[in-house]
C-alpha cells in the first residue's frame, strides 16, 4: 500500500501535539561468525562487526528524522544471544565480552545495546550457565549493555533451576549496583516465550533465525490514542475499539515508513514493525491515562483487566491491517516506573503486584520495571518469575519480569532513574514463603497446547 503525502502531514501533527514518536530503530547484527578460541581475537571480531554495520546508525536515523519531521526517540543495536556463539567461554571471558560491547555502543553513540542473553527454557549448556553467573558483574561494569534470559516456553515448559539462578542473579545485580539504586536490574529481563525480533530493550536480541543484519522498528503513541479517545466522547465499547484501531492504523503506517527509510540508508533488509504502546514518564504519554479515559476511576480497580484486554486487542488488529510485517511484542506495555499514571496508582494504593500480574495475562510483556524491598528473598523473586512464566506458557504468549529489589530500600520509598526509566515506588510483596516449592527445581512440563504438530 503506497504512502500518501497527507499521511505524512497528519503524522507530523501527531508528533508535535500528541507525544507520538518512533520509540526505537533497532539494528540487529549477527555475531555467529565472531568466535575464536582466543578471547582477545574474539573481542576484536565483535567490535569490528558491530562497528562495520552500526557506526552510522545514529547518523542515518537523524537524517530520516530531519527529512520527515518525525522524532525517533532511541537508536539501538541488538546482537545474537551472546551465549550461543561464545558457548566455550567462562564467566570471566563473558564479562570481557560485555565490556567490548559497551565500548562499541559508546563509540556509536547509542544508549543501549541488547543481547547479552541466553535461551535456557529446556536446559543449560556449560557456557549458558557461565553466562548467567556473569550477568551481575557484566551489568555492574557496563552502562549500555542489556541482558535477558528466556527460562520458559510453551513448547518446552518452565525451567525452575534457571528461574532460581536468575533470581539469585537479580539479587546480586541489585547489590553490585546499589550505589546507583540497583539500576543494573533495570537492564535485566527474564522471559517466557521470548521473540527473536523484539526491538525494545532491555529484552531485545537478534534471534538465530534472523539474517546477517536487519532493521526493526518499535513505534509508540499512547498520547495519540489518549487524545483520540477524549475527542471521541461517549460511545459504547465496540465504538471505542474502532476509535483505537483507526488511530493505531495511522501510527503503524508511519512507523513502517520510517523503519524502511532507515533500513534503506543502511542498505540492509527491513525486518518488522513492533506496534506497541510504550509509555514514558512524560505527562499525557501513559497507558494508565488511556485506561482512565476509557472510564476507570483509577488503574487497579475492577474493570482494569477488561479495559486493558480491549486496548491490547485493538492495537494488534489495527497493526495487522496496516502492515504485513508486524512482529516483536505488539500490544500495550505496562512498565510501572515509566508511566506516570501507573506510578500514581501505586502511590495511591490502588495498584498492586498481584493486580499487575492479572493484567499481564491480557497485554504485552509482563511485570515490568517494578521495584520491591531490597530484603525480598531470592526464592520470593523466583516465585514471582515462575508465576509470570506460567501465564505465558499456558496462554502461549510472551511474558517477562523486570524486577528491582532496590538495595537498602523499603516499601513506601522509591528509586528515581530519570529519563525513560523514570521513578519506581517500592511496592509491597507478600511475605508468604515459596522456598520449598522453588527448591524442588527441575522443569515444569510443557502444557497440552504444546502438542500442535
Amino acid at each position: 500500500m503506497p504512502y500518501e503525502f497527507d499521511e505524512i502531514l497528519e503524522t507530523i501533527r501527531m508528533t508535535e501535539v500528541e507525544h507520538f514518536d518512533i520509540r526505537t530503530v533497532t539494528l540487529g547484527i549477527s555475531l555467529r561468525d565472531c568466535h575464536d578460541r582466543n578471547i582477545e581475537v574474539t573481542k576484536q571480531k565483535i567490535y569490528d562487526k558491530i562497528m562495520k554495520y552500526g557506526k552510522n546508525h545514529v547518523k542515518y536515523a537523524r537524517e530520516i528524522e530531519a527529512k520527515y519531521g518525525i522524532s525517533i526517540a532511541n537508536k539501538r543495536i541488538s546482537i545474537t544471544p551472546v551465549s550461543i556463539p561464545f558457548d566455550p567461554f567462562h564467566a570471566e571471558e563473558f564479562i570481557e565480552i560485555a565490556k567490548i560491547l559497551d565500548k562499541a555502543a559508546e563509540e556509536i553513540g547509542i544508549d543501549y545495546l541488547a543481547g547479552y542473553s541466553a535461551l535456557v527454557q529446556k536446559g543449560m549448556t556449560n557456557g549458558e550457565r557461565e553466562l548467567i553467573q556473569s550477568i551481575p558483574y557484566a551489568l555492574a561494569s557496563t552502562k549500555r549493555v542489556c541482558s535477558s534470559v528466556n527460562i520458559a516456553s510453551t513448547k518446552a515448559g518452565i525451567n525452575m533451576d534457571a528461574i532460581l539462578m536468575m533470581a539469585e542473579a537479580i539479587k546480586k545485580t541489585a547489590e553490585l549496583t546499589k550505589d546507583r539504586d540497583s539500576i543494573g536490574c533495570a537492564k535485566l529481563v527474564v522471559f517466557a516465550n521470548a521473540v527473536e525480533d523484539n526491538p525494545f530493550v532491555a529484552g531485545a536480541f537478534h534471534g538465530v533465525s534472523e539474517p546477517e543484519v536487519t532493521l526493526n522498528v518499535g513505534i509508540s503513541g499512547p498520547g495519540v490514542v489518549l487524545d483520540a479517545i477524549k475527542e471521541a466522547g461517549y460511545c459504547d465499547t465496540q465504538g471505542l475499539a474502532e476509535v483505537i484501531k483507526k488511530t493505531i492504523f495511522k501510527i503503524t503506517r508511519a512507523g513502517e515508513l520510517i523503519g524502511r527509510k532507515v533500513a534503506e540508508k543502511h542498505g540492509v533488509p527491513f525486518g518488522i514493525v513492533d506496534v506497541s504502546l510504550a509509555p514514558t514518564p512524560a505527562e499525557g504519554d501513559s497507558i494508565a491515562d488511556i485506561l482512565m479515559a476509557m472510564g476507570l476511576e483509577d488503574v487497579g480497580g475492577p474493570g482494569t483487566t477488561a479495559a486493558l484486554a480491549m486496548l491490547n486487542d485493538s492495537v494488534k488488529k489495527a497493526g495487522l491491517m496496516a502492515s504485513g510485517v508486524v512482529g516483536g511484542m505488539s500490544g500495550a506495555f505496562i512498565p510501572v516506573s515509566e508511566d506516570m499514571g501507573m506510578i500514581r496508582a501505586v502511590e495511591n494504593g490502588n495498584l498492586t503486584i498481584e493486580k499487575l500480574e492479572a493484567m499481564t495475562a491480557v497485554c504485552s510483556v509482563g511485570l515490568d520495571m517494578i521495584a520491591v524491598p531490597g530484603d525480598t528473598t531470592a526464592s520470593t523473586i523466583a516465585g514471582i518469575i515462575a508465576d509470570e512464566a506460567a501465564i505465558g506458557v499456558i496462554n502461549d504468549k510472551t511474558t517477562a519480569v523486570r524486577i528491582i529489589p532496590a538495595y537498602g530500600k523499603k516499601e513506601g520509598e522509591s528509586v528515581d532513574y530519570g529519563g525513560l526509566l523514570g521513578k519506581a515506588p517500592i511496592m509491597s510483596v507478600k511475605r508468604i514463603s515459596c522456598e520449598k516449592f522453588i527448591g524442588r527445581g527441575g522443569r515444569i512440563p510443557a502444557p497440552m497446547r504444546s502438542l500442535t504438530n
